[in-house]
């Protein structure tokens, strides 16, 4: 807010000199800092003036991911639930939800979640790299997918708990 008025303030000094200098009429001058007065005003009061849907429009933080998984080799689909920080085994890969996140009900509906899937060989050893690791959209999986043989993993939702 502070920033505004200096710059305006500087802004309508610049302005003023320029007119004393010749350069531009007076009266012309005086529209231009005008207008920007009218301007820095609409913009403070914008800032100043509590607006309660700004504060709701707010991305939340849900605890609980649901997602879909595909097994590609027997065509079994599952819902699964994970807790936020917690590993779980899906078949042969360890996945872990480190946020999850959903859009309120007063804006477009959207479900991400920040997962990190890792495989898991023969001896329950878990890899080191991940084979994922990133955001997944429920609106869109194709955008950042899983790239596996035999599993597909989208997220569904998020929920508080």
């Amino acid at each position: 807010m502070v920033a505004a008025v200096n710059f305006v303030k500087g802004f309508q000094r610049m302005i003023r000199s320029i007119a004393t200098a010749g350069l531009m009429a007076g009266v012309m001058a005086r529209v231009i800092t005008g207008v920007m007065g009218v301007l820095v005003m609409t913009i403070l009061v914008i800032i100043i003036s509590p607006n309660m849907s700004q504060a709701n429009d707010k991305w939340r933080y849900g605890q609980v991911a649901e997602l879909q998984a595909l097994d590609k080799i027997t065509a079994r689909i599952s819902t699964l639930e994970a807790n936020v920080g917690t590993p779980f085994q899906y078949g042969s890969l360890q996945i872990i939800i480190h946020a999850c996140t959903y859009r309120p009900p007063t804006m477009a509906p959207e479900h991400a979640a920040l997962m990190e899937i890792r495989t898991i060989n023969h001896l329950n050893e878990v890899a080191e790299a991940p084979i994922f690791n990133g955001w997944m959209f429920a609106s869109s999986p194709a955008l950042n997918a899983l790239e596996h043989s035999v599993y597909d993993v989208t997220v569904l939702a998020c929920k508080k708990d």
